[in-house]
């Protein structure tokens, strides 16, 4: 069995704090399965016959609709969607963001108890919990398009079970940056918005090109990012998501040595003396004053020097619109002092 971190904070956890759950090992190499893709239907009529001697004028191909729409998704699926979705469940929180952000929101008709942004996604219906989702509820909704969490994140016995409804179910699992963009890209084809998504995801890159260029020469602090550390202590897995938003912030992460386990024993993370820890569990009530009190944690060179800072946790580790800004507050705690270019905003519709 592998460890990750409770999500990857794709959900936000409770206000009692932070839960770490044991997940089957579903490596974060998932980034090798496909990205996601869209095999095309075909836009242009065969070309008309000529006879010798005859000349046709150029013509444009006629356009065609997206729908009927076959789609590829994060774990190979190939899943058919006959019309353009009116009625879309998401079953994570980084989904709904980025309906909502395409300009689809308006389509979504049900999400999961711990969805918090937008605003407006917050009062509809829950249909997900941590452990659980609401079929039947979903099949009353009519819903003509689910998409889902992969790497364990939503059932996969409810995955199959709407399958088996004829329900399309649209799975998606960004263990990179990059794959954050192709998601973005193939969630927006899902809904009929794919040059949205394509501007979105442009925008995105040129804001991660922005920070990975503020950083580039300066001094790479060793970086511990706690996810967690109530009963075991949890930060970047190699590899890991987490750990290409710290390298991109400019800091050089301190990671757990797997690919899939993303716990680091205490002997472990002393003996790689982080110069500077980020508390990514910060909004569940743990501070740098209960960090240097712990047992063993002292002789710490961040500890030592009070180089423990907050972050916030969703938006750097959530896989959404959000991610550049994730990445330039991540930037700012890395190098206090950085100055970054303006933001360029995110195109959004609501």
């Amino acid at each position: 069995m592998s460890r990750r971190p409770h999500s990857t904070r794709l959900r936000p956890l409770p206000p009692l704090g932070p839960i770490i759950v044991t997940l089957a090992a579903v490596a974060l190499s998932l980034a090798a399965c496909t990205g996601g893709g869209a095999t095309a239907s075909p836009t242009s009529p065969p070309a008309a016959a000529t006879t010798p001697g005859t000349t046709m004028a150029a013509t444009s191909p006629t356009p065609r609709p997206p729908f009927p729409a076959t789609l590829t998704d994060d774990e190979g699926t190939v899943v058919e969607i006959p019309e353009e979705p009116q009625r879309i469940v998401s079953l994570t929180p980084a989904t709904t963001e980025i309906l909502f952000a395409l300009g689809a929101g308006r389509r979504v008709v049900a999400t999961t108890d711990f969805d918090d942004y937008p605003p407006e996604a917050v009062a509809l219906p829950d249909i997900a919990s941590y452990t659980s989702v609401d079929i039947e509820r979903i099949v009353g909704l009519e819903a003509d398009l689910v998409i889902a969490g992969g790497n364990f994140f939503n059932p996969p016995e409810a995955i199959a079970r709407l399958r088996s409804l004829h329900v399309p179910v649209l799975v998606v699992y960004a263990a990179n940056l990059a794959g954050v963009l192709d998601d973005i890209e193939l969630i927006g084809s899902a809904v009929g918005l794919a040059d949205v998504a394509l501007a979105m995801t442009e925008t995105m890159q040129a804001g991660f090109d922005d920070v990975a260029a503020a950083t580039a020469g300066l001094p790479r602090p060793r970086t511990f990012y706690e996810l967690d550390a109530t009963s075991a202590i949890y930060t970047a897995a190699d590899g890991s998501f987490i750990e290409e938003m710290i390298r991109l912030a400019g800091g050089d992460p301190i990671t757990t040595g797997s690919t899939t386990d993303f716990a680091i024993s205490l002997e472990k993370l002393i003996a790689a003396d982080p110069a500077l820890i980020l508390l990514g569990d910060a909004a569940y009530g743990v501070t740098a004053e209960q960090v240097a009190a712990r047992t063993g944690w002292k002789g710490m060179t961040a500890v030592k020097s009070g180089a423990i800072r907050p972050v916030n946790d969703l938006i750097v580790t959530r896989p959404g619109p959000r991610l550049v800004q994730g990445l330039r507050e991540l930037a700012l705690a890395i190098h206090p002092g950085l100055i970054l270019p303006p933001m360029v905003p995110i195109p959004a519709v609501r």
